[in-house]
């Protein structure tokens, strides 16, 4: 019974990986036996966004499902429902684990109570709140039937606004109603409504949209449009495009217009983002393809791949171009690097070792 327990949970619960076609994943508690039903939620919540303690009258059956849509890098849009409960982020659980992230709640369904940092907020349907996975908080939220509740995940790096200005925003009252506010509530409904139709190669302009009208919106409560968080929007727009960069390594047609173009940004804009970084986007390409290689030649899993192969699959269509980029970047051949990290050269049908570059 545990054994088929445990396997259930495991398959119910997400983490989209990087490279799927698909880009949401929809989930029901109501595919587990009801006592299974609050523990698999309790799990869901700490892989998709943090370890929180949850407390409700509805243990013994734990009615709640969820729409998950990963937009790459941490970035995520959930919608979920639940019934009433009580969800605390203690000390502890933030020293077991921080993923570091400014979330941003939509009420949906339902009455929330929220506290963290000494303010005390009671969004109700239409509402936005703050709150920060790095600090302690409580919240409660009351339903007659279920609540629910869109939610903004981002990593703390990808918003360029000061962390103290923030927050002083946490748990407070949003003006969700007007203005940018109003805008990002929309688009945060929107993307739950039609995230089963977008495609995957839609992602990256959805994620850049996301946090471009986030950030819009949080900078303006923070009145924080000086010189600090310029230099924070530049870092974090250079994160995302590198993010970007780093999960499309394998095809062929990435180049700094390409990137340039994705990014709705003009290549001499993409140029100068990187030469205040010290470098050039070329090279950046350049040195996470060999990276990315090099990697893959210490893996004993990928032994049975040939360095071409490998090559090809970090967007090296050249196999001998690739092998001199890589002697003169390592110091030997990609073939005889893999030897000297003990991975076994392969052969051929016959038994003979291959001919590797």
């Amino acid at each position: 019974m545990h054994r088929w327990r445990n396997r259930h949970l495991a398959a119910l619960l997400w983490r989209l990986p990087r490279g799927e076609g698909r880009t949401v994943i929809t989930l029901s508690s109501r595919d587990l036996p009801a006592a299974d039903r609050f523990s698999w939620f309790c799990d869901l919540v700490a892989r998709d966004m943090a370890p929180h303690n949850i407390v409700t009258e509805h243990v013994l059956d734990f009615p709640a499902s969820a729409r998950l849509l990963s937009l790459g890098d941490r970035v995520g849009v959930s919608s979920v429902a639940f019934p009433t409960m009580q969800s605390i982020r203690t000390p502890r659980l933030i020293r077991r684990s921080d993923p570091e992230l400014w979330v941003l709640a939509l009420v949906v369904r339902g009455a929330m109570q929220r506290e963290q940092g000494g303010n005390h907020v009671n969004p109700r349907p239409g509402d936005l709140a703050l709150y920060d996975t790095s600090r302690p908080y409580w919240a409660s939220v009351a339903t007659d039937d279920v609540a629910q509740c869109i939610v903004l995940h981002l990593p703390r790096q990808a918003v360029p606004v000061p962390e103290q200005a923030l927050r002083r925003l946490v748990a407070t009252e949003l003006p969700s109603r007007t203005g940018i506010g109003a805008l990002l509530s929309d688009l945060l409904a929107g993307i739950v409504k039609q995230g089963p139709t977008v495609e995957g190669g839609q992602i990256p302009r959805l994620a850049s949209a996301v946090g471009d009208l986030t950030t819009a919106f949080l900078a303006s409560l923070c009145e924080a449009d000086g010189a600090a968080t310029a230099d924070a929007r530049k870092a974090a727009r250079l994160h995302q495009i590198k993010s970007f960069i780093r999960a499309r390594l394998g095809e062929p047609g990435l180049t700094p217009t390409a990137v340039a173009a994705a990014h709705h940004i003009s290549l001499r804009a993409l140029q100068y983002l990187f030469r205040e970084d010290g470098g050039t986007v070329g090279a950046f390409i350049r040195e996470q393809r060999l990276e990315r290689c090099r990697a893959d030649l210490t893996d004993p899993l990928l032994a049975d791949r040939s360095v071409a192969a490998l090559a090809s699959r970090a967007g090296f269509s050249d196999a001998a171009a690739f092998s001199r980029v890589f002697k003169a970047h390592y110091g030997m051949p990609p073939g005889e690097y893999r030897r000297s990290h003990g991975v076994p050269q392969r052969r051929n049908r016959a038994g003979q070792p291959d001919a590797e570059l």
